[in-house]
């Protein structure tokens, strides 16, 4: 039954937003307490009952999304109903509000035609393409050898997988498959810092770009483009572009996919491959309570165009302040750490640990565990953040269980923009170096993330057998994962020794 829009507190919202109460309130806090329960309920009933009853949502959320890791590690069949529990609980109580003040269930989003659909214009790179994979890493490009020493330098510290080393090289070895010859990368979220765009340009692919109808971020991304050597792929609205060049372009240009859902979906179902995939990459963000409704408003696009082509494949990046299962290689290597450190260090830590009482600088792992639970929540990013990043785990989960294509990759700590504005976070990744810790620099992390997606389109990215060995499998995390200590427990030390340089 449709009603109309509840009131809440502020500015009325329309397009994809979160249930309302009987009394008009919308509460991020309630829509994530009863998520996380109905995600868990299967597996884990006596978590369900305790994420419902966790009355302080804000601080006391990290528990239960720790427990939806761990009631997943039993068999895939337990990971992939809690993935289920979850998809099916967010599709079920977020609403969707039309212009009108309607409010229906976000199922209803696709039930009318839009009144209105986006333009297609290409915009050709004039660069030549890039037939060599490189690396910008501290003010040089790493290439050939100097990129081979690098990565292998990265699994000897600990900051990456062994398999992501083995997926990079393998795309260094095939520079021809850097132009994705017959993909269509779609990139929603087109201005992300972490997003592939500005490397596939680079390589030669074509990019079917969607983000904001704001004229400053287009005009920065068909730069881009015309410097690149591929193509772009650009959503306009009415009839700009066509005189005023690329400046009548850059305001014309783009989609919101709150409010614009329909339109996009429809848009995106005509887009024609050269006979590979139309890959669906997942790179949005936005602040607070917002993050969670456009999350879901992708996770409807994508539901939606899995039911309309069948040449579908979907791409995400995960962020590595989460909770994840880690192989006992990972395990066993930050035992080691945690056992080899410094006299120094052993002195010090002992009297922290005492005077708080075990919180600081603790084991990261119960040595000889397989798989191990990396827990590198992040207090000071939130509940709605962690909901909406785990969105898109378990839709990747559901995916290639299906046996749609997916690339999911956990991307290292970087220092962008969404993350230096954040003081604390900015002092943590400042000091995290003195705890065996690498924080990327964007350009870094963008181009080693597009080049893992390119091997999994190439590859294929075969199933491990369980979701939580897919996730870990190639997974860059800047050294969270093998580090001596448990993450949390050297955060505000990272901090405090990190808040000079952060402000520098």
């Amino acid at each position: 039954m449709a009603a109309k829009a509840a009131r809440g507190s502020g500015e009325r919202a329309t397009g994809v937003v979160f249930p309302a109460d009987d009394e008009g309130r919308r509460s991020t806090g309630a829509l994530g307490r009863a998520v996380v329960a109905d995600a868990l309920r299967q597996v884990d009933p006596v978590g369900a009952i305790g994420a419902e009853r966790e009355a302080t949502w804000r601080s006391g959320y990290l528990g239960p999304f720790r427990r939806l890791v761990e009631a997943g590690l039993g068999s895939p069949e337990s990971a992939l109903a809690v993935a289920h529990g979850g998809l099916d609980a967010l599709h079920g109580r977020m609403r969707v509000v039309g212009p009108d003040g309607v409010e229906r269930p976000l199922d209803e989003l696709f039930a009318h035609a839009p009144e209105r659909h986006p333009r297609t214009v290409e915009v050709a790179g004039t660069g030549t393409a890039e037939r060599e994979l490189s690396l910008p890493y501290r003010g040089t490009r790493l290439r050939g050898d100097a990129l081979r020493r690098r990565l292998q330098t990265w699994a000897t510290e600990g900051v990456l997988e062994p398999s992501a080393v083995d997926a990079i090289r393998l795309v260094q070895e095939h520079p021809e498959w850097l132009a994705l010859d017959g993909h269509r990368v779609v990139v929603l979220g087109a201005g992300a810092e972490m997003g592939p765009l500005p490397s596939l340009l680079r390589w030669g692919a074509t990019v079917v770009a969607v983000d904001l109808p704001r004229p400053e971020l287009w005009a920065r991304l068909l730069r881009t483009a015309r410097e690149g050597a591929g193509r772009l792929i650009v959503p306009v609205q009415g009839d700009g572009g066509e005189p005023g060049g690329d400046d009548a372009l850059a305001r014309s240009a783009g989609a919101d996919l709150l409010h614009d859902l329909p339109a996009v979906a429809a848009w995106l179902e005509g887009i024609e491959t050269g006979g590979g995939r139309l890959v669906l990459g997942n790179y949005v963000y936005a602040d607070g309570a917002t993050n969670v409704r456009v999350s879901v408003a992708v996770d409807a696009l994508t539901r939606r165009l899995q039911e309309r082509r069948d040449d579908l494949a979907l791409a995400f990046l995960a962020t590595p302040t989460d909770v994840f299962a880690v192989p006992g290689e990972a395990v066993d290597h930050a035992t080691a750490a945690y056992e080899g450190r410094s006299r120094t260090a052993r002195l010090a830590g002992r009297p922290l640990r005492m005077v708080t009482g075990g919180r600081l600088l603790r084991r990261p792992y119960v040595p000889g565990s397989d798989p191990g639970v990396n827990d590198t929540l992040v207090p000071q990013q939130g509940p709605n953040y962690t909901l909406a990043k785990r969105l898109q785990r378990w839709r990747a989960a559901v995916a290639r269980d299906a046996g749609l294509p997916v690339s999911f990759k956990v991307a290292p700590p970087t220092r962008t923009r969404s993350v230096v504005k954040n003081r604390a976070l900015a002092a943590a990744y400042a000091g995290a170096h003195r705890f065996g810790v690498e924080v990327f620099e964007p350009a870094t992390s963008n181009t080693l993330m597009a080049a893992l997606l390119v091997h999994d389109l190439q590859t294929g990215n075969e199933t491990l057998g369980h979701p939580w060995r897919d996730e870990a499998h190639a997974a860059v995390h800047g050294g969270l994962w093998r580090a001596p200590y448990e993450p949390r427990s050297a955060l505000g030390l990272a901090a405090l020794l990190g808040v000079g340089a952060a402000r520098g």
